[in-house]
């Protein structure tokens, strides 16, 4: 009798696992090329060389899985790693999933995932930020903006009729210290007896439609020791150690087509609010952009970045074209040229792939790349 119960179960496991579909996906992708920056250091002197991080698009490589579990209801995972084609070297401070670790429930009501995951500040920049994550795009002027993800987040994003909703919530958004934007510091969580301490919370609300959409998110972290706070315009990063010290992204944005055109803009504001030496900073980043397919296989697009400290007396422009021609449907080859204006006393770089390029105060930088990638 024992026996028979045994097959018994052993043959409903083997049912189950028949009804139940599941698959998961290898994949990735590799973009470098060679990279030409004019005053790269304070004297003045330019730079040639391969960079670090970034041309089109962020290395990648990662695992996806999906299971079936019935009734419209599915099991989700994701295990993502950055890495730098230039040395072999994992991105993201050495993590082995740096980019995206995590694993949810998936429904008609949307999906629940736990794990580190990006925040709603990249999820409502997606389709208006035309460059995105490009190594002369809006992460030259604030480089946590394709780099918005936390640890140990709870997130939820839903889409109903063309209208998306999200919200992150991270008990501790850096775990495992190795900083989730260059220059912020790091912060641990979470913390004993402190509730807010590394903190981080986002919401989105987006909607997409044929020929236009519309994007809101706020994004707020929490202090905590080790923090910092940077503007990236060459005011030394400000220490933010205190539970109660917020680093806040509110943002608004949008996009249009008309006539094979696809042009996207939106705004930034940023407020630093914290009890030490950095005081209360705020800045406000302006973007606008346009794409449009020459051709299926050739893309010309280029955007435009304005950003303001006014505590630090400082102001930067960006100007950015881009133009890519696909080889196939995995591979394209690109260049990109920009040039970036600092008021007298920023220090901005042009080139958010890799830094070390940063010049003397007051000085614009002219950026150059040519480069290929491919998908896999």
């Amino acid at each position: 009798m024992r026996f028979g119960r045994y097959a018994i179960s052993i043959a409903a496991l083997f049912s189950a696992s028949a009804f139940a579909q599941s698959s998961v996906t290898l994949y990735g992708l590799m973009d470098t090329g060679v990279e030409y920056v004019s005053h790269a250091n304070a004297a003045g002197d330019h730079i040639v060389r391969m960079p670090g991080i970034t041309g089109e698009v962020p290395s990648r490589w990662g695992m996806r899985g999906v299971e079936d579990l019935g009734g419209a209801l599915k099991a989700v995972f994701v295990l993502e790693s950055g890495f730098n084609v230039r040395a072999g070297d994992s991105g993201q401070g050495g993590r082995l999933f740096g980019r995206q670790s995590f694993i949810g429930l998936e429904g008609p009501w949307g999906t629940l995932s736990f794990g580190r995951q990006y925040t709603m500040t990249y999820w409502a920049m997606a389709d208006a930020d035309i460059l995105g994550p490009d190594i002369y795009g809006i992460g030259a002027l604030d480089a946590f903006l394709p780099n918005g993800r936390s640890d140990n987040t709870v997130a939820y994003k839903g889409k109903f009729h063309g209208v998306t909703l999200g919200a992150s919530y991270s008990f501790g958004r850096d775990s495992a210290g190795t900083g989730n934007s260059p220059g912020q510091g790091t912060c641990f969580g979470p913390v004993p007896g402190d509730v807010n301490q590394c903190r981080e919370w986002s919401a989105m609300l987006k909607y997409d439609g044929t020929y236009f959409g519309i994007a809101t998110a706020y994004d707020e972290q929490h202090g905590g020791t080790s923090a910092a706070a940077n503007f990236f315009d060459g005011v030394p990063p400000f220490a933010i150690a205190s539970g109660s010290d917020k680093d806040a992204r509110l943002q608004a944005n949008g996009y249009v087509n008309v006539m094979g055109v696809k042009i996207g803009g939106g705004w930034i504001g940023r407020r630093v609010e914290t009890e030490g030496a950095g005081g209360s900073v705020r800045s406000n980043l302006f973007y606008l952009g346009a794409q449009y397919y020459v051709t299926p296989a050739f893309v010309v697009d280029g955007e435009g970045y304005r950003v303001i400290v006014q505590q630090h007396d400082t102001r930067a422009t960006v100007a950015s074209l881009r133009a890519t021609y696909f080889l196939s449907k995995r591979t394209a080859v690109y260049g990109n040229v920009a040039y970036l204006w600092n008021s007298a006393k920023a220090r901005y770089s042009v080139s958010a792939g890799g830094g070390g390029t940063t010049p003397a105060a007051g000085i614009g930088q002219l950026g150059a790349i040519v480069g290929v990638r491919h998908a896999f």
